[in-house]
């Protein structure tokens, strides 16, 4: 058994400062309370000779102030914690994105560029990473615990963790979700490069294509283009006015037929494809078909990558 770990990421030193600030604080109170208990069972023990008097007085201002007090540091830790939380879920600007898809009982590893991994992912020293992560089949748990980083991953569902390692070196990766027969067999390692070997790793490993790449095969093999066309697949099929379009879709606000506005995010992607009923489009009729059960989850990543990829269309 490990009794410190390394703290192997920028977040980790700061989430063990707020563990070890909770722990104390609440073996402070704790002493408080027991201590004080302790200290009126001996002194008004039964045989005890001492004067008790007349019954004290409630001193309403007393238990109001250290009330009042543990209550106020204790909130300061969960907003402490809160804004911590919030860091760790938020996409960082200019972070590089990796893939992450859990299936029982193994690890799958995209990387933008078609680098692809089992059991383990690489990235680089000191450069943010955001994990886009989903489940081909039951809820796993992405866990590092030399990063102190811990998310479940969902089927059907895209979620998204950020971390920055600032020590090379290789760390374990777990799923701290029970996930079936062979869950403690789905571990990985997490190796963390100087960027320089991580640029020549991602050489070495290189496919040639890349997700955007291969997602635009799957667009054409399935024959998204009859409805999203032109927009779509540049001028290989006439554009209609079947579906919207595709062209700089990504990131952009998209009013629904409900009257509410989305953000074509990757979460909005994946569900468009696998289930576009959830959220019509605005002025389009719910005909798209959905693909759940055609496409796995490393398909759907590329079709996301191919779609994201698009740049807007330049007026004629």
């Amino acid at each position: 058994m490990k009794w410190w770990l390394p703290q192997a990421s920028m977040s980790a030193a700061e989430t063990d400062r707020l563990l070890w600030a909770l722990v104390l604080l609440s073996f402070a109170v704790l002493a408080l309370v027991f201590g004080l208990m302790f200290r009126y069972i001996v002194k008004y023990r039964a045989g005890s000779d001492l004067d008790r008097g007349a019954v004290a007085q409630k001193s309403w201002i007393f238990e109001i102030s250290w009330t009042g007090a543990t209550l106020l540091i204790f909130f300061g830790l969960f907003v402490w914690g809160a804004d911590l939380y919030v860091r760790l879920f938020e996409a960082p600007k200019n972070g590089l994105k990796i893939y992450v898809i859990a299936k029982q009982w193994m690890w799958k590893i995209e990387h933008v560029g078609g680098q692809r991994e089992i059991n383990a992912l690489h990235v680089p020293v000191g450069i943010p990473i955001e994990l886009v992560m989903t489940s081909e089949d039951v809820i796993h748990d992405f866990s590092v615990p030399a990063f102190r980083i811990k998310h479940d991953v969902l089927p059907d569902r895209y979620e998204t963790l950020s971390f920055t390692a600032n020590r090379p070196g290789t760390y374990e990766l777990y799923c701290t979700q029970f996930c079936g027969l062979d869950h403690s067999k789905m571990v990985g390692e997490v190796v963390v490069l100087p960027q320089p070997q991580f640029q020549a790793w991602l050489e070495q490993h290189g496919t040639g294509d890349t997700l955007a790449a291969a997602g635009r095969i799957l667009f054409t093999r399935f024959g998204c283009g009859g409805c999203h066309g032109s927009n779509a697949t540049g001028s290989e099929i006439e554009s209609t006015v079947r579906a919207p379009s595709l062209a700089g879709l990504y990131g952009n606000p998209v009013p629904l037929s409900n009257g509410t506005v989305t953000i074509a995010d990757e979460r909005y992607l994946h569900d468009s494809i696998v289930a576009p009923e959830r959220q019509i489009v605005a002025g389009y009729a719910p005909i798209m078909p959905s693909f759940a059960g055609q496409l796995g989850e490393e398909d759907l990543l590329k079709l996301v990558a191919y779609i994201k990829s698009l740049a807007p269309e330049r007026p004629q």
